[in-house]
């Protein structure tokens, strides 16, 4: 336990928000991370993690960004919701909109301040359509290749084992990063990129077209990734490069202790 002159926040591991799932457990109205990216925050990015809620009572997100030194959008069991970029909600969609209200509203905002963004599967669809981008509602009927689909009859372990390879941007960061033209993921998921957002660059993709990876151009570290680093970022070299880059732009952003 700290003693009561320990600090909370060490200079040296700055605050970073995750922005957090908002669902229903029985009658109990939650807001909800999973540990994985947590862990995978204080373990291999080196931050201090922060949990932001999902509300759509926030009318000012300016609090929560002037109080971290970065964000983390997750993944999550819902999808964006279809009406935030000109589409029709399909059946059994499940949706979280105060998630898609905070989130729009912290990936603006975060961007104007040039603080450090990483963002991950849902997160990853969500900075598209932030800037303008389109998504398709299910990847499977638009065509793509099933091996993106996730299985709930299988194990968590069997889930998230890697499902395929992608091909990285030659003029790419991950290309640099991982020091090779491909890299394999876990990526699984129903909603996918139909068209780019504005200002966005592809760092990956897959074989049947579908993009798995995006930057934002000339920003200092906005990034997204379809699969989940966060599961694999204490084994995978990528994952882990992704964390700890994205945790040394986070104390950049942050500043001298």
């Amino acid at each position: 336990m700290p003693s009561s002159t320990t600090p909370l926040h060490q200079p040296d591991r700055p605050l970073v928000g995750i922005v957090c799932d908002r669902f229903f457990v029985g009658d109990h109205d939650l807001h909800s991370v999973k540990e994985s990216y947590r862990r995978a925050l204080s373990q291999v990015a080196a931050v201090t993690p922060v949990f932001i809620p999902a509300a759509e009572d926030i009318a000012d997100v300016t609090p929560y960004l002037g109080a971290v030194s970065g964000l983390l959008f997750p993944g999550g069991a819902s999808n964006v919701a279809p009406g935030l970029y000109g589409g029709a909600e399909p059946a059994a969609f499940l949706v979280d909109p105060a998630r898609d209200h905070v989130a729009m509203q912290l990936i603006r905002g975060a961007v104007s301040r040039g603080m450090p963004i990483l963002a991950i599967c849902r997160g990853f669809q969500e900075i598209n359509v932030a800037f303008g981008g389109t998504l398709h509602p299910d990847i499977y009927d638009a065509g793509h290749a099933t091996d993106h689909r996730e299985d709930p009859n299988e194990s968590m372990a069997e889930r998230y084992r890697y499902k395929h390879r992608v091909a990285l941007a030659s003029d790419g960061l991950l290309r640099n990063w991982a020091r090779d033209e491909t890299a394999v993921v876990n990526s699984l998921h129903t909603q996918g990129i139909r068209t780019l957002g504005q200002g966005l660059a592809v760092e990956a993709t897959h074989g049947d077209g579908l993009i798995e990876a995006i930057r934002l151009d000339g920003a200092p570290f906005a990034i997204g990734v379809q699969w989940h680093p966060e599961v694999t970022a204490s084994v995978d070299p990528l994952s882990q490069a992704l964390f700890t880059r994205f945790g040394d732009a986070c104390r950049h952003y942050a500043g001298p202790p």
